[in-house]
């Protein structure tokens, strides 16, 4: 440990003697303890000296080749016959870094930001001086060889069980760029993952969850092989035949690490944070995007905001993969709730629904259920969701004629308590909607905001064959209907009247002098 009262410039001068004598001499090796116990100070300048002086000694050592290459012996057992001077200091000092190495791993989670940043940056340092001489022998052919295990500490660090990381995170995100420290650290995270998930029985904290989802969301395996040229490991050999030089191992270690990880059950926050981003950013890269099925079925029957997010990973599924999902409409019609019109994900909700009602084959009593269920839910929508959902009915009336018979019904319902339609029903074909008409829009056509009046009266006129192209209807916001309304000029209409002085009429009361009215 550091020398108690020691201040932080008395233990800036014992490093840099004790990292000019090492390096020096090998008669001063014992002096490496000088050092490595100041990792363990209390004050945080101090730590921070001794990290960049654990930097430059073991790099300078990796550099020199004085660190022993091998599986490494016993410390005790190197001091036996059979070793050489010069293997007898390798191995010492081979146990010398890894000592340090385990601090290092331990600072990772020091409460100051500062030090596990410059403890990460000397990691992967080390990482890179491994790659480039390496300290154990090869495993592939052309003699390229990858510290996995070192790799394997750091990634552990970046995961902890209890404390929040993110910040960390994003600063290993730019060793990322490196395609064999991708692959590798994803195979390190799928391993963690198994490991954390068998010591918590099932059960992770939601904290570890997240460090997970947010190291594991910036991994972006590269779409082509002749991409994947930028490695770490820079030594000279057969790069053709090393694995991490292939696509499929890529997305092999990247399905993995994404299966081990979905497996579980996850927070809703989360839930809702894996599935923006599954339709473009994992179920591309996966050799087998099948294997998400049961994940997006489970997360579909949830319902909610939940049900809605998991609709673009379905549709991948169902129109790339060939999905099959019997009770598919069913559920769609079923999310057609009023907070369907509030949600912050109704714009995408909106645009597949469009996808899934395009068909033309689908039965005329189906698309009709879900035009008068949206037609319902309307009566109570905003103005600013109306704008939005009246052309969206309109196009599915033109898609699909046989369902214009709900607007031409002159002896229809007029009202809620004649329509025949039945909102609770849960499938659609037992809702009764086309025996119905679309009452709703008629009544919409006196709503207090003209726009929704106009878009409404639509339908008293016949329908163009041209759809309406509602893409940027679908995130209109309320903010952008008041800015809308505030820029229009009013034209200004001539008055002739007698302006009011005073409170009760009279010019010279003493309410004319505190209330007078311009």
């Amino acid at each position: 440990m550091a020398l108690p009262g020691e201040s932080a410039a008395e233990a800036a001068a014992v490093l840099a003697s004790s990292l000019e004598s090492v390096l020096g001499s090998r008669a001063n090796a014992n002096r490496a303890f000088e050092i490595l116990e100041r990792l363990q100070a209390e004050d945080e300048e101090v730590i921070l000296c001794a990290v960049r002086t654990c930097s430059r000694l073991f790099g300078a050592l990796l550099e020199r080749g004085e660190l022993f290459v091998g599986q490494l012996p016993d410390e005790e057992a190197s001091l036996q016959e059979g070793y050489s001077a010069e293997d007898k200091y390798k191995v010492w000092m081979r146990h010398r870094y890894n000592s340090c190495i385990n601090c290092l791993v331990e600072l990772m989670s020091h409460e100051s930001f500062q030090v596990q940043e410059l403890v990460l940056s000397t990691l992967m340092k080390f990482v890179d001086l491994e790659a480039k001489h390496p300290l154990m022998k090869a495993e592939w052919k052309g003699k390229i060889c990858f510290p996995r295990e070192l790799l394997k500490l750091v990634v552990a660090s970046l995961i902890p069980v209890e404390a929040d990381s993110s910040l960390l995170i994003s600063q290993f995100q730019q060793y990322l760029e490196y395609d064999d420290v991708r692959f590798f650290a994803m195979k390190a995270v799928a391993d963690n993952i198994g490991h954390v998930m068998q010591r918590m029985k099932e059960a992770p904290p939601p904290v570890y969850q997240q460090n997970v989802f947010s190291l594991i969301s910036s991994i972006s395996v590269p779409s082509r092989e002749s991409e994947i040229a930028n490695f770490l490991v820079k030594q000279a050999g057969n790069y053709e035949e090393w694995k991490v030089s292939k696509l499929k191992e890529h997305r092999l270690a990247f399905e993995r690490m994404w299966l081990g990880f979905l497996k579980h059950k996850l927070p809703s926050s989360l839930y809702r944070k894996v599935l923006v981003i599954l339709h473009d950013s994992i179920l591309p890269h996966m050799n087998e995007p099948t294997l998400l099925i049961d994940f997006l079925t489970a997360a579909y029957d949830i319902g909610g905001a939940i049900s809605l997010l998991a609709l673009n990973g379905l549709f991948i599924l169902i129109h790339q993969h060939n999905l099959e999902y019997p009770d598919f409409y069913k559920k769609l019609y079923s999310l057609i709730d009023p907070s369907i019109f509030h949600v912050k994900y109704r714009a995408r909700f909106f645009s597949l629904a469009d996808l899934f009602l395009s068909s033309s084959h689908l039965p005329a009593y189906l698309v009709a259920a879900f035009i008068k269920r949206l037609s319902r839910l309307a009566l109570t929508a905003p103005p600013q969701a109306l704008l939005m959902v009246i052309p969206f009915l309109c196009n599915l009336l033109r898609r699909h004629p046989a369902c214009k018979v709900l607007v031409h019904r002159p002896s229809g319902p007029a009202d809620l308590l004649e329509d025949p339609y039945v909102m609770d029903a849960e499938e659609p074909s037992e809702s009764r909607a086309l025996e119905s008409s679309l009452w709703e829009l008629q009544t919409l056509q006196n709503h207090y905001y003209p726009d929704v009046a106009k878009a409404a009266a639509a339908i008293n006129q016949s329908l163009s064959l041209l759809e309406d192209d509602i893409t940027e209807l679908l995130d209109l916001s309320a903010s952008e209907l008041f800015d809308k309304e505030l820029k229009k000029k009013t034209p200004t209409v001539p008055l002739e009247f007698e302006q009011v002085r005073g409170l009760f009429g009279q010019k010279n009361d003493i309410f004319a002098e505190h209330f007078l009215l311009e």
